[in-house]
């Protein structure tokens, strides 16, 4: 997740990595309002609290609603972050599957798909996926290096992206992000199709390993899978003052 937000703090105009001992966030100026993007890793509660106040600042710079990934157990970090008017918004839950034996999709099993999408449309289905009724996610995602992510879009017959998801390569492991799936074409397996293609493409890569953060709704098509449960992972939010 440390590389991925090095890279979401790079994806969008005026968008920046702020980076100090430990810590890495992504300060993305195009979409105040989603915290998702607006987020911050860190190593130590330590590390953190020594760079919150810079880290206050630049959030609020840009008027951003910002959050925090907090791992279990870590008192401290979630104690200073209550102190700071932070709330616990959500305790979705960190996955991993071994890539070894992974099988692909029978050839016929998705019928419009690709492996490299365009980040636009991955954009534009996250959405139109979830229901914050803004284009945040299109504002934020608009350009990586060459070669940084695989962007998988599946597709109805007209053409129009209806599933997505971007898969990055880091030091043997493939982090899968931004999975999502428009309303009208849930429940018709597209994510686990669309997934299972990407994983069998990560293994060819050599990757041995792969991770994400689960929401409720997407845990059991990535249980099934083969994806395990590791820890849940809480996100303390803050909204501008």
């Amino acid at each position: 997740m440390f590389h991925w937000y090095r890279l979401v703090g790079g994806a969008s105009e005026g968008a920046r990595v702020f980076e100090r001992d430990g810590v890495v966030a992504a300060v993305v100026p195009a979409a105040p309002e989603r915290a998702v993007v607006n987020a911050v890793l860190y190593r130590s509660a330590d590390g953190l609290e020594a760079a919150y106040d810079e880290l206050g600042a630049a959030y609020e710079e840009i008027g951003a609603k910002w959050t925090v990934w907090v791992a279990p157990g870590d008192d401290a970090a979630a104690a200073l972050l209550e102190s700071r008017g932070h709330y616990l918004d959500a305790r979705p839950m960190a996955m991993a599957r071994e890539l070894d034996g992974v099988e692909r999709p029978p050839p016929d099993a998705l019928a419009n798909w690709t492996a490299e999408g365009e980040l636009a449309a991955v954009g534009r289905v996250n959405d139109r996926s979830y229901t914050f009724g803004t284009d945040s996610f299109s504002r934020s995602l608009q350009t990586l290096p060459d070669g940084a992510a695989h962007v998988y879009v599946a597709s109805d017959e007209a053409g129009e992206p209806i599933g997505c998801l971007t898969v990055v390569d880091h030091h043997g492991n493939s982090e899968v992000q931004l999975v999502a799936v428009v309303p009208e074409a849930r429940g018709q397996g597209i994510t686990r199709r669309l997934l299972g293609h990407a994983l069998a493409d990560a293994a060819e890569r050599g990757s041995e390993t792969s991770t994400l953060i689960a929401t409720p709704l997407g845990y059991p098509v990535y249980e099934r899978l083969g994806y395990r449960p590791l820890e849940r992972v809480a996100m303390w939010e803050r909204t501008p003052a």
